[in-house]
Order: structure tokens, then C-alpha cells, then sequence
């Protein structure tokens, strides 16, 4: 599967010009039809994307969301999200792709995720809107390339408040749609799902059995992150947010939890269980044990 670190990366494997920026692009759906490719097969980028079809035939598919509107849809991508499309070339309407550099520029995106929940990797849910509300959302895009477009020395400050001012808009219009409730529900099942492949993941990497990569780190989040296609970060979000303890907590649980099982239930040495578990050292696992119960692996062993 291709993964574009890059949106020039990105452009050019679709078929359309490179941006005139690294971090940041808009294009409207027609400038691209007759350039890019029709059907995309699955692929991976490391930027978000707000766009809106306001017509068109085919589907872009992101996640596992594979019902997509036909009628004015808005939808987006995330860092790290699977995307596929098989579209006709009669799109019209806008997207903008932005990079995390790009975001973290500005305070204003400091909390994005909490505050636009629809832009999460698992809940970027496409959904359609009324044809009265495409006029004052096309407008924003079109604003949005007009200063993308000028020589001005401050374009991208007032870009990052159009970006905003899209975002309330959609999160609007999503929160006074009747079918809300049952947007929401998806979230937190997607979000419960999510936890739960997490739960399961960590318990059979430490299987025995369990085939393994060369330098796989079971002890580091992102290794899991990286198994369930998400980024790091938001599945510490979503673990946390559902059980208030985060992911390395969650690993750092259940290694204890074997540590000890193994010290109480076998005659394996300190030695054994250290690299059992996937420590670097005896060392390393004893402090790691200590720091997590209070006490030395050998005195638990004596006293459990």
C-alpha cells in the first residue's frame, strides 16, 4: 500500500500538479477532473482533508465508512487513514489538504480534535447536507482560495481563520441534523471497538507463539498504533477517553500482570522473565517492576 509522506508526493501520484505550498493545498474538484486518476486503490497520507462533492457520480471511501452520499457530501481524511476512491470526472466542489506542521503553527488548532471530533481517524464519518447550506460553505472554500492564490505576506493567518470558520460551520450543521444521535452512537462504537482490538492486540503480541517483527517495540504505543492503522496519538485519545487511563498505562498493566504471574507460578529466573517479556535487560525489568508494584521482582517472589 502507497503511504505519501508529502502533499507534492501525494499530487503527483493522483496525477495533478505539486501545491504551490508543502503544507497546505485547495483545489476545487473540477481543475483536477481530466488529470487525476479515476480509481484510486487503497493508500495512506500524514494530512488532513476537509472537501466538499457538491456533485458527482462514484464514492470515496475513507476508513471503514464505505456508504458514501450521492447527493452534496462532505467528508474528510485523516493522518494515517486508509482512502480509496472510484469516481466518474464530474466532480465539482472543493477540498483542502493540510499537513500537522501546518496546523501546529497556530493555537487556534491546539485542541482539534476534542473540538471537531468528525475529523478523527475512526469517526471522519462522510455525511450529506441540504443544498441550502452549499452556497455559504462553497463561499468559505472560495475565500479560502483567493488569499491562497494573493502575494499576501499574511494569507495563511487569515486561511487558518477561514479553516476554522469551516470547521464551526460543518460541526453546526452536523449537530442540528436530526440523525445526530445515531452519528453519534457510530463515534462511540467505532471508539469502543477501537479499545477493544487495542486489549486484544497487546495480550497476543505477548503470546509465545507470536510471530513477531525484527525490533518490534510491545512496549511503545505507536507499535500497536501502527498495527491497528491509526496514529499514535489518537488511539491514546480514544483509550483514554473511555477508560481514563492511557495507552502505556494500559501496556505497562498487563506486563505487570505477567511479570507476576510468571514470578509466582514458575521457577523461571529474573533473567528468563525480563527477556520474556521483551525487556532489553534484567536491569530494565526490574526497575520497571519496582517502580510499578514498590518492590524488587526476587522479594515479590518470596512475598506475592
Amino acid at each position: 500500500m502507497h503511504h505519501f509522506k508529502t502533499i507534492a508526493s501525494y499530487c503527483s501520484a493522483i496525477g495533478i500538479n505539486a501545491p504551490k505550498h508543502p503544507h497546505f493545498d485547495i483545489r476545487s474538484f473540477e481543475e483536477n477532473m481530466g488529470k487525476v486518476k479515476s480509481n484510486m486503490p487503497s493508500f495512506r497520507h500524514e494530512f488532513y482533508a476537509i472537501a466538499i462533492k457538491a456533485d458527482g457520480d462514484g464514492k470515496a471511501i475513507s476508513g471503514y465508512h464505505k456508504d458514501f452520499p450521492e447527493g452534496v457530501t462532505v467528508f474528510f481524511n485523516s493522518p494515517f487513514q486508509i482512502t480509496s476512491w472510484d469516481i466518474f470526472p464530474n466532480w465539482s466542489g472543493y477540498y483542502v489538504m493540510m499537513s500537522q506542521d501546518f496546523l501546529s503553527k497556530s493555537r487556534l488548532f491546539d485542541t482539534l480534535l476534542d473540538e471537531y471530533p468528525f475529523l478523527k481517524i475512526d469517526e471522519s464519518i462522510p455525511f450529506e447536507i441540504e443544498q441550502k447550506d452549499l452556497p455559504g460553505i462553497l463561499s468559505i472554500y472560495e475565500d479560502i482560495k483567493e488569499e491562497y492564490l494573493s502575494d499576501h505576506e499574511d494569507k495563511f493567518d487569515f486561511i487558518r481563520t477561514y479553516i476554522l470558520l469551516l470547521l464551526n460551520k460543518l460541526r453546526r450543521i452536523l449537530n442540528n441534523r436530526e440523525d445526530v444521535k445515531d452519528t453519534e452512537d457510530k463515534i462511540r462504537k467505532a471508539d469502543i471497538t477501537l479499545l477493544s482490538r487495542f486489549q486484544k492486540l497487546i495480550k497476543v503480541s505477548f503470546y509465545p507463539e507470536a510471530e513477531l517483527e525484527k525490533l518490534a517495540n510491545l512496549h511503545s504505543p505507536t507499535y500497536y498504533a501502527e498495527k491497528l492503522n491509526i496514529h499514535p496519538n489518537h488511539l491514546n485519545a480514544v483509550v483514554k477517553g473511555i477508560t481514563g487511563k492511557s495507552a502505556i498505562n494500559h501496556i505497562h498493566h498487563h506486563l505487570i500482570k505477567l511479570a507476576k504471574s510468571e514470578l509466582v507460578q514458575t521457577t523461571a529466573s529474573v533473567k528468563e522473565i525480563a527477556y520474556k517479556l521483551h525487556f532489553e535487560s534484567p536491569n530494565n525489568f526490574s526497575t520497571f517492576f519496582k517502580k510499578n508494584t514498590g518492590t524488587t521482582p526476587l522479594k515479590y517472589r518470596k512475598n506475592p
